[in-house]
């Protein structure tokens, strides 16, 4: 029998809230400890609920199969993975990390994207605040003061820039992820050269921008993230309506951040196979 605290829904919604709403985290603690029923509890309670910089990599960095490095591209910087042997350029995938920055995890989804035969960039939106922290809650403070035309801008500049590399064609996708998943779906609408776009749980374009979509969407979402949820009837009517390419998957049971394997409480690795299987068959079918 497990001796680890049981996490509630209550927990999670407490701790989206505070990640997404109201990053006071000495709120958050008094309102996970009332939850929780005492201190000691709570202070287990919490890295739970976390992501942790801690959990190995699904895919190392010194993977033989790969090639790994820093770029700096302009005001940019980021990190850049693709197979360590090409024969002949390939398609390209912007990797578009959650609100906590570009850290470690974000860096092992863009080798895990290697891996099936693209090449993945994976930019840092906070280079223009000197790059993303240590500490996620002060990187969580800064994402809120980027200016959301620039993190466009500055999306398009990256598929830009990997375009201009000899080993990429001109077929660039883009996969987001919270934060990147919201912003997945505004590049969309303002990117003439963006062919597919996959979305994780992420925030809705606004919809008076939906008839600008050229790119084709794959939309997955967590049965159990009411906040993000709340949004998608409407866009999926929009871009219905506008006569677009998309799916939109929705994971009974699953959380927001469902594909993030380093946080304890709310990945869920069924949910998260299945969308990844879809994720790279629509990368394989539209970035041709």
């Amino acid at each position: 029998m497990s001796d680890k605290p049981a996490i509630t829904q209550a927990m999670i919604d407490a701790y989206d809230d505070f990640t997404h709403r109201n990053p006071d985290r000495r709120a958050f603690m008094e309102r996970l400890t009332a939850l929780c029923g005492s201190v000691a509890v709570a202070a287990a309670v919490a890295p739970m609920l976390a992501a942790s910089s801690a959990k190995a990599a699904i895919v190392p960095e010194n993977d033989a199969r790969i090639t790994g490095a820093d770029v700096t591209y302009g005001e940019m910087k980021g990190y850049l993975a693709r197979p360590a042997t090409i024969s002949a350029a390939l398609p390209g995938v912007i990797v578009i990390h959650e609100n906590r920055g570009l850290n470690a995890h974000t860096k092992d989804v863009a080798r895990r994207i290697a891996l099936e035969g693209f090449v993945a960039l994976a930019p840092d939106f906070l280079s223009p605040k000197g790059g993303t922290p240590a500490n996620e809650d002060e990187a969580r403070t800064l994402i809120g003061q980027l200016d959301p035309a620039q993190n466009v801008a500055n999306a398009e500049a990256s598929l830009e820039w990997l375009e201009s590399q000899g080993f990429a064609r001109q077929a660039t996708g883009a996969v987001g992820f919270c934060w990147g998943g919201g912003l997945v779906n505004r590049f969309a609408t303002k990117s003439a050269k963006l062919k597919a776009g996959v979305a994780y749980y992420g925030s809705q374009a606004p919809l008076e921008d939906v008839p600008n979509i050229k790119a084709a969407l794959l939309l997955h979402y967590g049965g159990q993230d009411e906040r993000i949820n709340a949004g998608i009837e409407a866009y999926r009517a929009a871009l219905a309506a506008g006569g677009k390419t998309f799916e939109v998957h929705i994971y009974e049971g699953a959380q927001h951040a469902f594909n993030n394997d380093t946080s304890e409480a709310r990945y869920n690795k069924a949910a998260a196979d299945l969308a990844w299987g879809r994720t790279v068959a629509w990368f394989k079918r539209y970035l041709v």
